[in-house]
């Protein structure tokens, strides 16, 4: 019977990056995806530094703008704006044209494809695994990395435990030329009511993205908190092309990675930055951690590369959540400083994870400062910031 080198199941960054590392190295593959390419999917499609590093001599990025502008406001008060005059911070994609991108670099580095078909089991054997379609087929495999989302086949598989659940909730609305204008190269992030929670205004040429992330459990108050920052941009009246909304899981620190010949990369494995939930640099990394180790028949190199090159950084992200929960007006006015501005725009470029961040003395001294400050002292240091 056919038997693959190895079968990636999920056609997003995460499971393209692994088919185009392994397929450049001589490893027989197929990617199967239940969708057809180009497909809309629910993201805010923010590229920052290091996707941008991961994804350098490997596509040319469809960006629709680049943003040197943020704008912050703590639920719509305190608003300030800051400049990065060095150049762009945040690359703005559609991530129906960024996957499709990889998708050709991944078929042309020699990974085959197969779209429209649905996984519905993963079952290991002694010297295969067997990929179970919805209808019926069987296809087998040596290796198998899992990258079909938090809720799909492979996470299950391999018994993913998350420590951090969280609701997203996402419009896409087409605009004028005069909005467009006012959003050209600059995005909005609003910290929001709820603990955890934050909205964004991403900017992509004739629309915007706009949405909001909270903590799951509060599904009215989130959608509340959604029709009030549209409300407030004066944006109620238009028409979303797409209006959705998605559960961002991120992993438990021993949440497994593999389990014998199947390994979980991107969103399946819960792998996202805690704070921001932004998934999609870690998706392209994890990808070429685990294509590569299939390509070297080490599976537990994949292991290792996570904890030593990921994890530090979730588990910073984390501290910064558990702060940024409990003191969000702290946590504005200390984007308004210097050091604050610095810290945000290094973790934008990719110079620094969110390890490198908070372990420097002048953000380690500002989160010690917001755990300490009572809610009306850490209130009027915006109103000082502003």
């Amino acid at each position: 019977m056919n038997v693959w080198e190895l079968i990636v199941i999920g056609g997003g960054p995460a499971g393209l990056s692994a088919a185009f590392v392994a397929a450049r190295r001589g490893v027989r593959t197929l990617v199967v995806e239940r969708a057809a390419h180009p497909r809309y999917k629910t993201c805010g499609g923010g590229l920052i530094g290091t996707s941008l590093a991961a994804l350098a001599g490997r596509i040319e990025v469809p960006a629709h703008d680049l943003v040197d502008r943020i704008t912050f406001t703590l639920d719509g008060r305190g608003g300030f704006t800051r400049r990065h005059g060095a150049g762009p911070l945040v690359s703005m994609v559609r991530r129906g044209e960024f996957d499709d991108r990889l998708r050709a670099v991944a078929v042309a580095a020699g990974a085959e494809l197969r779209e429209r078909a649905t996984v519905r089991s993963v079952e290991q054997g002694p010297d295969v695994v067997r990929v179970r379609l919805a209808d019926g087929e069987v296809l087998l495999a040596r290796t198998v990395i899992g990258a079909d989302g938090s809720s799909g086949v492979s996470a299950r598989h391999v018994g993913v435990r998350h420590r951090q659940v969280d609701l997203g909730l996402e419009l896409e609305l087409p605009v004028p030329p005069p909005e467009q204008a006012r959003w050209r190269g600059r995005a909005l992030l609003d910290w929001g009511p709820l603990p955890g929670s934050y909205a964004w205004v991403f900017p992509k040429g004739d629309r915007l993205t706009v949405g909001v992330i909270a903590g799951r459990g509060e599904g009215e108050r989130t959608r509340r908190y959604l029709r009030r920052f549209v409300d407030r941009l004066g944006l109620a009246q238009v028409v979303p092309t797409h209006d959705s909304g998605h559960l961002t899981r991120c992993r438990a620190d021993d949440s497994p990675l593999r389990r014998g010949r199947v390994l979980v990369v991107g969103d399946a494995a819960g792998l996202l930055e805690p704070w921001t939930r932004e998934g999609i640099s870690y998706a392209l990394r994890s990808g070429e951690l685990a294509g590569a180790a299939v390509a070297a028949a080490d599976l537990a190199r994949y292991e290792r590369s996570v904890t030593e090159r990921l994890t530090p950084a979730m588990r910073a992200g984390r501290r910064l959540l558990d702060v940024f929960s409990q003191r969000p007006a702290a946590c504005h006015a200390l984007l308004a400083t210097p050091p604050g501005w610095r810290a945000f725009t290094r973790f934008c470029l990719g110079q620094a994870d969110f390890d490198e961040v908070v372990g420097r003395l002048p953000v380690r001294a500002a989160l010690a400062l917001a755990d300490r400050l009572p809610g009306p002292r850490a209130a009027s240091l915006v109103r000082v910031s502003d």
